[in-house]
């Protein structure tokens, strides 16, 4: 604001004719106009120029300079291309533009200020040569000009289009019907379509109620239209008029020491009493008031319903405006997050925030009329406090009873209940007492995931198990399971859970018989295959069976006394022949003296430089010259035969 006020002394300097400068929205606008007060000369008039003023101060901006008088008109993108001003020779253009989004995710429309697309830009720069040869000043660096879009996207795909699909239901069309410049997006259309069923405009067929066709009617957002409607039938017509006038005007309240309360019931109170009773710090925009009052009337008279401005609460005496709240955002009702002031989850799953010093940050249940939606968690601007009774009244028809079974990781337990929802709101819950054995196994699983499959009581023979499948993998593919971590987390449902039947908590997991669930998940034409591939021992010459180590699936091991070997020629094999085993040749002590994948090799070589060390170290052992003609033996001599 500063740089344009400037700007716009600067051109008043040096050019002839009035100024038109582009700012992007009324807060600039104002905040401007505040910066050039006192600082023109006294022939310069100053003028606002925005959507939301009264018609008559708009054609103020609009008329021609007296003779001997000039003008500055700061104005919205409203004098883009949609007006002529008289006698405007300048322009200057702050590069900005403010743009409603919606985000069909959501059900919010947000207000974002960008920098202006280049096509805007040329039509503002327009606006100096109308009527005579001009000057623009542009707030913006040429390198700084290269990264502008283009063109803005057409509006119907960033726009809420419920009032669209409203309007094409009582005109009697679909939208597939239809051929458009640029067809509206399907995902908010179908979004546009379940909020009108919300608020009872459509059927489940999509088609025109008898109340959607006066909501039509009203020429309000849908949203305001039920309101007006249903708060008319609760005999809180003229609190529901003033309402949607207020929620469809920018915040009548003006906060000097920062944002004013959020609650809505003040602003009612303020539009009905004026000033006086207002919080001290926070003033009343009469402009803003004059024009609600204005839009009120209006729409009270389009829906039959009479005006009431006397004093009184905010409520009119009527009712709690928390309902009327509801009924216009269904969607939107939030309910207080355990053990967090002023933090709110919605029912369409979005949190937003309270100020926690706001008297209304530690209600239980919110309606929210006003936020800004950017960020995790959106800053809410207006609300209505709502009891849970009235809740249930307005809205509770549409919940739903639901049986839920999920894992409790801070218990370590599956945990069962039957819950009345509202969306992502809780309503009523209590437990479930026979909760689906399927789902209670699914969550059990969950839970594995969530803590790691150490949970389970993996025995010798488990791991090992494991360790031959994710050999036999590794040798042939499938349909070998895949038995990494990564593999049997992601398939738990499958080989796990049929084996939790009347377990719900970690402790309970201690049962689960791991070797039958990982071999449940093979083929059964392939478990006599893995005995066969894959032999958890192996006898050796001794008369010994060796339990074999498949840790490292490229490479079995087999760890042995040397003495229970001599006379074993070749080294043994496994997976059919085509994997030798990597041998662990042990001392007496059994203590790794060799490692060795090719036997006879070390028969004819490393044996008598190991035989040297080992006749030192344990003499009372038999360590022969010839290893392959000796006896095997687990003994320290062999065993003489009488």
């Amino acid at each position: 604001e500063p740089v344009v006020a400037d700007t716009v002394r600067t051109a008043l300097r040096e050019q002839e004719g009035d100024v038109l400068a582009f700012l992007p929205g009324a807060a600039e606008i104002r905040r401007t106009g505040e910066a050039l007060a006192g600082a023109l000369p006294p022939e310069v008039s100053v003028y606002e120029l925005f959507g939301l003023l009264p018609r008559e101060v708009q054609d103020q901006a609009l008329r021609p300079s007296p003779p001997g008088r000039r003008k500055v008109v700061l104005s919205s993108a409203i004098a883009e291309s949609s007006l002529t001003i008289e006698g405007v020779r300048v322009v200057v253009d702050a590069g900005l533009m403010r743009v409603a989004r919606f985000d069909a995710g959501t059900g919010m429309t947000r207000l974002e200020t960008l920098r202006v697309t280049k096509d805007a830009a040329d039509q503002r720069r327009g606006r100096a040569g109308r009527t005579a040869p001009g000057v623009c000043y542009r707030l913006w660096t040429r390198q700084e000009e290269q990264g502008m879009v283009p063109a803005r996207a057409p509006e119907i795909r960033e726009a809420d289009l419920a009032p669209l699909v409203l309007d094409l239901a009582a005109f009697g069309a679909e939208p597939g019907e239809l051929t458009w410049l640029d067809p509206p997006g399907s995902a908010p259309l179908a979004q546009a379509g379940e909020l009108l069923r919300e608020l009872e405009a459509l059927d489940a067929e999509g088609s025109l109620t008898a109340h959607g066709r006066r909501m039509a009617e009203l020429g309000v957002h849908p949203r305001l239209a039920h309101m007006v409607l249903r708060g008319a039938e609760r005999g809180q017509g003229a609190v529901a008029c003033d309402l949607a006038a207020l929620l469809e005007e920018r915040d009548i309240l003006r906060g000097s020491g920062g944002p004013p309360e959020v609650d809505v019931r003040l602003r009612l109170e303020a539009l009905r009493e004026g000033a006086r009773g207002l919080p001290r710090g926070i003033g009343l925009d009469g402009a803003a008031v004059s024009r609600v009052r204005q839009q009120a009337e209006a729409l009270g008279r389009r829906a039959g319903v009479r005006p009431r401005r006397e004093a009184g609460g905010g409520d009119g005496g009527e009712g709690p405006v928390g309902v009327l709240a509801a009924l216009a955002y269904p969607d939107r009702v939030g309910q207080l997050r355990a053990g967090s002031r002023g933090r709110y989850l919605l029912r369409n799953g979005r949190g937003v925030t309270v100020d926690r010093s706001d008297p209304l940050a530690g209600e239980a249940w919110l309606v929210v009329l006003d936020l800004d939606a950017r960020g995790r968690e959106g800053r809410v601007f207006q609300a209505a406090p709502i009891a849970l009774a009235d809740l249930e009244e307005a809205l509770g028809g549409q919940a739903e009873v639901v049986e839920e079974v999920a894992w409790d990781d801070a218990a370590g337990r599956v945990q069962a209940r039957k819950v009345r929802r509202l969306g992502a709101l809780v309503l009523e819950e209590g437990a479930l007492r026979d909760p689906d054995p399927g789902a209670v196994a699914r969550a059990l699983c969950e839970g594995v995931r969530a803590r790691g499959l150490h949970v389970l009581p993996w025995s010798r023979e488990a791991t090992q198990l494991r360790e031959r499948l994710a050999f036999l993998r590794a040798l042939e593919g499938d349909p070998w399971p895949e038995t990494s971590s990564e593999g049997l987390t992601g398939s738990l449902d499958a080989w796990l859970a049929p084996f939790l039947g009347g377990m719900r908590s970690l402790d309970d997991l201690g049962r689960v018989e791991v070797v039958e669930a990982l071999l449940a998940a093979l083929p059964r034409n392939r478990r006599a295959d893995l005995d066969r591939l894959a032999p958890t021992h192996l006898e050796v010459p001794s008369g010994s069976r060796i339990m074999l180590d498949y840790g490292d699936p490229s490479a079995p091991v087999l760890a042995v006394r040397l003495q229970e070997v001599f006379g074993l020629q070749q080294t043994p094999t496994v997976g059919g022949g085509r994997v030798p085993l990597t041998i662990h040749l042990l001392s007496p002590a059994r203590r790794p003296v060799q490692v060795t994948r090719d036997l006879a090799s070390f028969w004819r070589s490393a044996y008598f430089e190991v035989r040297k060390d080992l006749r030192s170290r344990y003499p009372k052992h038999a360590w022969p010259e010839d290893p392959l003609a000796a006896e095997p033996t687990r003994r320290a001599k062999p065993r003489k035969v009488p």
